[in-house]
């Protein structure tokens, strides 16, 4: 017998099949970005922040997680402007905070 987790679709793909009921859905969209840095796929991920940001551009967590994926690329030039374009356009004040904590350890 098999092991029937092969047969039950991942995380990914099951984000994957909500984005594509529900296209505009930052929440999902942000969730798949999450998921893809934890699978490893760095450059798939920052699509996805990508994405999300084109869609509401005051999602703090998406500044402040794609900029540390951006990081682990070794982007740092695009990092610190994810850091600094979510320190403009973040509607909360602590998510402004950590993101100019994030850009003044890695500096400017």
């Amino acid at each position: 017998m098999g092991d029937d987790r092969e047969l039950e679709p991942n995380r990914i793909e099951l984000l994957r099949q909500l984005l594509a009921q529900n296209p505009s859905s930052t929440f999902v969209r942000y969730g798949l970005a999450m998921e893809l840095v934890k699978s490893g796929d760095l450059n798939g991920a920052v699509d996805e922040f990508d994405a999300v940001l084109a869609g509401d551009s005051s999602y703090g967590a998406a500044y402040f997680h794609g900029g540390q994926t951006l990081e682990k690329l070794g982007r740092l030039d695009e990092a610190r402007d994810y850091y600094r374009r979510g320190i403009a356009n973040a509607s909360d004040p602590h998510a402004r905070s950590e993101l100019q904590s994030a850009l003044d350890i890695l500096g400017e």
